[in-house]
């Protein structure tokens, strides 16, 4: 994949006429489209196909998390989707990961657990019963979900060289909570730069508002290519035994 390719941008708005707009604008800029919660509740169905038949790769951000012959059921209708990506809870449980994965061995789209959002801290952690730091939280929930067939893990950067050690070359690893360097942080809490979480070893970042908010987002998406790219070559461009995103 191209440095360009490994982004992956959040199309966070209502309609699909706005969503359209986007889907033009950064044709060539980045590989990924994410449709999550704001959208899909808005649109549905037609939102994932929008995306399909604008020719990018589908990040479908539903996170789900229930019992497991309904995820199940939820996983095998976006697989027929077409979605590249799927999200859903590793707290969810290994029934409800079992389930999900079985759902989606005979179609293309990878499973990518979330292990601990990037808006949370060790503080928040405490404050919903989870015992431990969130670096801790990462590393048990995501060898959780491998275990039990997920493809992919949702970590920050910050726990993107640890999960890679612990779980070796074939997990895709996305990673938001990544920021242009001096970019406002918003209301994320374990960030780093594009080019330190390739360089660490993460093979997609999701990234939406220094893109959307900037001034010209087809300039931003290319800089933060550059930035991607440079995270590429320190970690040694494409890795020998990286996973195929393909």
């Amino acid at each position: 994949m191209r440095a360009h390719e490994r982004i992956v941008f959040p199309l966070d708005v209502e309609t699909l006429d706005e969503a359209r707009v986007w889907l033009a604008r950064l044709a060539g800029e980045v590989g990924v489209m994410k449709v999550g919660l704001e959208l899909f509740t808005s649109e549905g169905p037609s939102a994932v196909r929008a995306v399909v038949d604008a020719g990018f790769d589908c990040f479908l951000d539903l996170k789900l998390h229930d019992i497991p012959e309904t995820v199940g059921r939820a996983v095998r209708r976006a697989v027929g989707l077409g979605a590249r990506y799927l999200t859903l809870h590793a707290a969810g449980g290994p029934a409800m990961l079992a389930r999900a994965s079985e759902a989606a061995r005979d179609g293309r789209t990878t499973l990518l657990a979330i292990t601990v959002l990037t808006s949370l801290d060790d503080a928040a952690l405490g404050a919903i019963g989870l015992r431990g730091t969130t670096a801790e939280a990462v590393a048990r929930l995501g060898s959780l979900a491998v275990e039990h067939g997920c493809g992919g893990l949702v970590c920050s950067p910050l726990e993107v060289s640890d999960l890679r050690g612990r779980l070796g070359t074939d997990v895709v690893l996305a990673t938001p909570g990544v920021r242009p360097r001096g970019a406002a942080v918003g209301d994320q809490r374990r960030v780093a730069s594009a080019e330190d979480a390739m360089a660490a070893g993460a093979d997609l970042v999701v990234v939406g508002r220094p893109i959307r908010d900037a001034a010209d987002p087809v300039a931003a998406a290319r800089a933060l290519a550059a930035e991607i790219a440079a995270g590429l070559a320190r970690r040694g461009a494409t890795a020998p035994g990286m996973p195929s995103l393909r």
